[in-house]
């Protein structure tokens, strides 16, 4: 029963609602444990489904040690789907109503300072590494973004691209001529590739043998080239880098909000407290040192 309005669930916020296939398959996950723990339970309809079978689930997902940030995530998920029941009249009861959010501990992006960036740059890599690493950090992209750049969402000569975000939401990112420089010479590269493999794809970033760059090919190059400054990096690094250091050079944070696609700006807030943070470091290790 419930995996049937699961599904029409999953349909709806795709088709409807122009959710990304990641984000559709972290509902899908997360609301089929849940379908499957009501059923262990003997609450097979939506009648049967009480308030103690709620505490019972994130008590066992407690149990198995997942994040307060899991399990945020997994309650936001069932509260959506019975705000949908409702609202298609397919169930009058809402007991998800009464779960509340565990408490997240504020954390701090990790960032990379000036000196950590510069030596990243400075490494010698191929085209591709190269051309990628210069526009991450000048865009602030997602990786999901990055790797779905076509030839046509950039313009070079006028420095900005078209990115297409979360909720399919579109916005336009100034390019650095240091990243434009990077693309250029990648360009050329690109195109031999495309003679050689006879392909016609409009990717922008595409691998040696002609295959789409993929979120797991940038995660596998930014993380080993941390190595060499002794870092556990991502690229949502290299994203929170770029945010904390325009702020840090005056940026507005609302320009800053408009880059990076945040629907609320209570969510580029947080790097205002990095910039901070970062100040107050440089600050005690001068003084450490006189």
């Amino acid at each position: 029963m419930f995996v049937h309005y699961i599904s029409q669930y999953l349909e709806y916020i795709e088709v409807e609602r122009g959710l990304s296939k990641n984000t559709v398959e972290a509902y899908r996950n997360d609301l089929m444990s849940f379908a499957q723990f009501l059923s262990s339970q003997g609450a097979d309809d939506f009648e049967k489904i009480k308030r103690i079978h709620f505490n019972a689930y994130i008590k066992t997902l407690r149990d198995k040690n997942f994040s307060a940030t899991s399990i945020t995530r997994q309650i936001a998920s069932i509260k959506n789907w019975f705000n949908w029941l409702i609202a298609n009249e397919i169930t009058d009861q809402n007991p998800s109503l009464i779960l509340e959010q565990p408490k997240l501990p504020k954390k701090l992006p990790k960032v990379l300072n000036l000196s950590e960036i510069d030596t990243l740059l400075s490494e010698p890599l191929s085209l591709l590494d190269r051309a990628v690493l210069e526009l991450l950090y000048a865009t602030g992209l997602r990786v999901s973004e990055l790797v779905n750049i076509t030839i046509s969402d950039i313009n070079l000569s006028a420095m900005f691209l078209k990115c297409t975000g979360k909720g399919s939401k579109q916005r336009i990112i100034p390019v650095g001529h240091k990243a434009v420089e990077a693309i250029n010479k990648y360009l050329k590269e690109r195109e031999y590739i495309i003679k050689k493999y006879k392909i016609s794809s409009q990717r922008l970033f595409l691998k040696e043998n002609g295959e789409f760059i993929t979120r797991q090919d940038v995660y596998k190059f930014i993380h080993r080239l941390g190595k060499d400054i002794n870092r556990d990096i991502s690229p949502h690094t290299i994203r929170h880098t770029f945010a904390t250091h325009l702020l840090e050079n005056g940026a507005d944070l609302r320009v800053v909000q408009e880059l990076l696609g945040h629907s609320d700006v209570a969510t580029t807030q947080l790097y205002t407290h990095v910039s901070k943070k970062h100040l107050k470091d440089v600050y005690f290790s001068i003084n450490k040192e006189k």
